[in-house]
């Protein structure tokens, strides 16, 4: 495996929730909204009452091996497996998949320097919880106090994302304070409108101007990396009245064209932009994590147009004001030389998605993808852009 002479960043790495990363810390008050329930000697999450099958397996007792659906995203099967068929056989889970200290050694394993680390299960709660605000917020809290007791904030290697819901810009400023104090170098927001008591609403709205203010000064960067953003109920309109519940591993063609992840983001960066955060916060910076690029040529080309007709609403040209405050990681199967051509190759990010079975099994493998880059480009892409947000540089 080719090892470069500089530390690699990855932008995307995980850890598998156990029960305990929410259930440790969450105030009895909140605990009937998030339970881990037994059904027919299955261990199975209900959230705000409702049994979910989002993740079949919520306490990953079992997990699919990493990287085994490599070849399934690539579009190299010839069998026409489904995903679970092509993924094999489960695999334990391994310490390394929850506990900072194992996952280290993987790190060095690998190659890599340091990652970004996200949640996995997190992703459930909003869409499900969007009634119950405060219930999403105790679980937040509560995965945060855990990511800092097992992982750290500090290490300097690790960084974990800091769990933030925006129902409240009140409670959403008191839990950056606490992970700026704990030494959070980004927060993580789902890309999707807010939804709240009052119903739903754009994140760049100026209600929400007092936590961008405080991401603005503090220099460190926002999230937005694939979730349940709600967009499966325009597939459900079209198949089952509106009834059910999205599972993200079970794929059809109809919903792989509907494109719920590339109209997701497509959406929450077009709001970002348009409605203004970054005129009025120009240190904000937006790292766009496991969402592809296939939907990005097409967005700018919106910008294009809408630009073309309506100067008079924005400040700037809304396509120079993305290529200066989005950063982008790219699937494995993108061009990443055109992604780079769009948006800059300071913008581009290197992210694995260990260990998750669609990313890489070996993260050093994308420069395999990245081998038409000249050995500079592949440095910003696998080091240089990354270390740079961390360390909140400015350019």
């Amino acid at each position: 495996m080719y090892r470069p002479d500089y530390a690699v960043y990855d932008a995307d790495q995980h850890y598998y929730e156990p029960p305990e990363a929410f259930l440790r810390h969450l105030p009895k008050a909140f605990k009937r909204d998030f339970q881990y329930v037994q059904v027919n000697g299955r261990t199975k999450l209900a959230v705000g009452g409702v049994l979910s099958d989002y993740i079949p397996n919520p306490t990953f007792s079992v997990v699919a091996e990493a990287g085994s659906h490599e070849g399934w995203y690539r579009g190299d099967n010839p069998k026409g497996l489904s995903l679970r068929e092509y993924g094999g056989d489960p695999v334990p889970s391994r310490p390394a998949f929850h506990n900072g200290a194992a996952h280290l050694k993987v790190l060095d394993e690998e190659g890599i320097h340091a990652s970004i680390l996200l949640p996995t299960l997190a992703s459930v709660i909003e869409e499900r919880l969007e009634h119950k605000p405060e219930t999403i917020r105790a679980l937040f809290h509560s995965l945060n106090l855990w990511v800092a007791e097992e992982y750290g904030f500090t290490n300097g290697r690790q960084f974990p994302v800091g769990a933030v819901n925006l129902s409240d810009v009140d409670e959403a400023c008191r839990e950056l304070d606490f992970l700026l104090k704990a030494g959070a170098r980004s927060v993580l927001i789902r890309p999707a409108p807010v939804a709240g008591l009052r119903g739903s609403r754009s994140h760049a709205f100026p209600e929400f101007d007092p936590f961008w203010a405080r991401v603005n000064e503090a220099k460190i960067f926002v999230v937005h990396h694939v979730s349940d953003s709600g967009y499966d109920r325009i597939y459900r309109r079209w198949t089952d009245g509106g009834q059910g519940e999205w599972r993200p591993f079970e794929k059809d063609p109809f919903g792989e064209m509907l494109d719920w992840m590339g109209r997701a983001i497509s959406d929450t960066l077009s709001a970002l932009v348009c409605h203004g955060v970054f005129d009025r916060f120009p240190d904000v910076r937006v790292a766009v994590l496991e969402n592809g690029a296939s939907w990005l040529e097409p967005l700018l080309k919106r910008f294009e147009h809408v630009y073309s007709k309506m100067p008079q609403s924005f400040k700037r040209d809304p396509v120079e004001t993305f290529r200066k405050h989005i950063f982008l990681a790219p699937f494995y199967e993108d061009p990443v030389d055109k992604v780079a051509s769009l948006i800059g190759i300071d913008r581009v990010l290197f992210g694995s998605d260990w260990p998750h079975p669609e990313g890489l099994k070996h993260a050093l493998d994308f420069y395999k993808d990245i081998d038409t880059l000249s050995a500079e480009d592949q440095k910003r892409v696998m080091h240089t852009n990354l270390k740079g947000l961390l360390e909140g540089v400015r350019n």
